[in-house]
């Protein structure tokens, strides 16, 4: 369950590499999926490496991939899936390279797309702005954060009649001790709990134990794996019934890790304590978007967000200035590594 994925080989934790000075010639990249604040700074950062960028805010389909034509390399988000026909489509434009503005890749068919000569890459960024997150949600959970809010903007100032708990009194268990999962465990440290740790390649920081029994004994479970068809649904019907009574669940990784029709009867008949979830099964299309004025179809949304031990953020983690930067920089240092022959890993 290593959650670093293919870039578990990237130097430091907090600090881009060091990219060349220029290029020694031009080169060009298609940019789809870019934010305003994206591109302000690939049109800050792209001539200093010699790099001429194509922007485009609309997201890469098979319509659109001629605004590829003439570039090697394009660069996408990770919001959107990439389907075999806009991959073919990128091909047919010339496109040899496709580097995703993320950790996880599995938005994209990687296998499909380099068996038609596309190679597909993806960007390591600061850990830290998802770690930040995950002890932030931990403590939103554990101190009953959502329904004391609700209160307070009622005007009901009345403490609850259920106590928060301490993080130096319970025991986290984390799964996937990665870039991302080690970063998590340094900041534990400092509360003084317990952490459990599952991973395919152990590391340092926490007891490493089989997935089982960090469950039974976690009072906090923190997801930080990649998605893969090994990890889909990881936390199913049966290793949910495994957690402690009363334990929390936190997901900052990706939505389908958890089978989220699973988790709702643990959470609605209180067996479990609440949950933190920044990612979400079925995501696509409703975060990111503006939903205030049409119709909800995502019936699990729904009945989560009604339960007051379950806080969720549209998929936000990671969506600090830091990680905007390391992960701006790399998205062009991968298209020069490309272009000059050099296999970059993240």
């Amino acid at each position: 369950m290593n959650s670093s994925g293919p870039t578990r080989a990237a130097a430091c934790r907090t600090r881009a590499p060091v990219p060349p000075s220029r290029a020694d010639s031009t080169t060009g990249i298609t940019v789809y999926g870019c934010e305003p604040d994206e591109a302000r700074l690939f049109r800050e950062m792209a001539p200093r490496l010699g790099v001429v960028p194509t922007i485009t805010k609309a997201a890469v389909c098979e319509a659109n991939s001629v605004l590829a034509a003439g570039n090697r390399c394009v660069s996408i988000g990770h919001k959107t899936r990439v389907t075999r026909a806009t991959l073919k489509a990128l091909g047919r434009a010339g496109v040899e390279y496709l580097s995703t503005r993320s950790v996880g890749r599995d938005h994209i068919d990687v296998s499909y797309a380099q068996s038609i000569g596309i190679s597909v890459g993806n960007v390591a960024y600061s850990p830290d702005s998802v770690a930040d997150y995950t002890l932030m949600l931990m403590l939103m959970a554990v101190r009953h954060a959502k329904a004391t809010l609700r209160r307070a903007d009622a005007h009901d100032y009345r403490l609850s009649e259920t106590r928060g708990k301490e993080l130096r009194d319970l025991t986290v268990g984390v799964v996937g001790t990665g870039r991302i999962g080690s970063a998590v465990i340094d900041r534990l440290q400092g509360f003084g709990c317990r952490v459990l740790a599952c991973d395919n390649r152990p590391g340092t920081g926490a007891d490493h134990v089989p997935l089982d029994e960090l469950l039974r004994h976690s009072d906090i479970v923190t997801l930080h794996t990649p998605l893969t068809a090994e990890t889909h649904h990881l936390l199913d019907r049966r290793r949910i019934g495994q957690m402690k009574p009363g334990a929390f669940v936190v997901n900052t990784g990706r939505g389908p890790l958890i089978d989220t029709e699973a988790l709702l009867p643990a959470l609605e008949s209180g067996r479990l304590g609440g949950a933190a979830l920044d990612v979400l099964d079925g995501e696509e299309g409703i975060f990111y978007t503006d939903c205030r004025n049409k119709p909800l179809d995502h019936h699990s949304l729904l009945r989560l967000q009604e339960l007051p031990n379950v806080f969720i953020s549209p998929h936000t983690a990671y969506y600090t200035d830091h990680a905007l930067r390391d992960t701006v920089t790399h998205s062009l240092v991968n298209c020069l590594d490309f272009e000059s022959g050099k296999t970059w890993t993240g």
